[in-house]
């Protein structure tokens, strides 16, 4: 399902047609490691998963270049063992299949030099590809480059629905704007959790702080795109229902 001009949503990721390139983000590996660690025991099963997710991306838009937009990485001060291995290990199924990788810092990136050195990935705050500039969205950033669109993750989309007695929650993208550039947010590749449902959690990024109620959301489900309208709507009809 295309979400913008020259960007389709594929699964979890988005595709820049133009410039053939597949933008994924917080993978959050090591999450289950750190939860272990925090005496939540959790079965080790996101791993595989996020392997085969990745490949048949790869296998069906076959992009020139991957960009991961921030949190590859779970831990902040650290490399867990589980970190190094998987991490290492998804970069080179990636790079295997395109011409370029490049990580976006995120938040929980704080050491992921070593790593990214080893597979010679080169690591950035921002990009600009085309017309789209791509950032993590935890923090803002002075940016003196021109461009239409603002591309950034962090914040886990994900939105409540309800159907008769049953409350699922789902992925999702949303789209907005941000002092009059399109903005599109992307929910987490990360399997271990869904994310932060935006209709009952505190909001994280300075990039949504405002009019979020006027985004639109598209849900992601098992691999199918589904358009909702605004945000604000989905609201109407929760207060209905309640």
């Amino acid at each position: 399902m295309k979400i913008a001009e020259g960007i389709e949503i594929v699964d979890l990721a988005l595709y820049l047609e133009k410039e053939k390139a597949l933008v994924m983000a917080d993978f959050h590996i090591g999450m289950e490691e750190s939860m272990i660690e925090d005496g939540i025991f959790i079965p080790k099963f996101q791993f595989p998963i996020l392997c085969k997710k990745v490949e048949n991306l790869l296998k069906k838009k076959r992009p020139k270049i991957v960009i991961i937009n921030g949190d590859l990485k779970h831990e902040f001060g650290t490399i867990s063992q589980q970190e190094w291995k998987e991490v290492l290990k998804i970069l080179e199924i990636i790079q295997n299949n395109v011409e370029k990788v490049l990580l976006v810092k995120g938040n929980h990136d704080t050491i992921l030099g070593p790593i990214a050195e080893k597979r010679n990935i080169e690591i950035v705050d921002y990009c600009l590809i085309g017309e789209n500039l791509i950032l993590h969205g935890h923090k803002e950033f002075k940016i003196k480059e021109n461009y239409k669109r603002l591309i950034i993750a962090h914040e886990h989309p994900a939105v409540s629905l309800r159907e008769g007695s049953k409350t699922e929650v789902f992925k999702c993208f949303l789209k907005g704007k941000y002092k009059g550039r399109e903005l599109i947010v992307m929910p987490s590749f990360n399997f271990v959790t869904v994310g932060s449902d935006i209709m009952k959690e505190e909001i994280l990024s300075p990039y949504l702080k405002k009019d979020l109620e006027d985004f639109y959301v598209y849900v992601v489900d098992q691999g199918k795109v589904y358009e909702f309208g605004k945000l604000k709507n989905l609201y109407y009809q929760k207060n209905l229902i309640m």
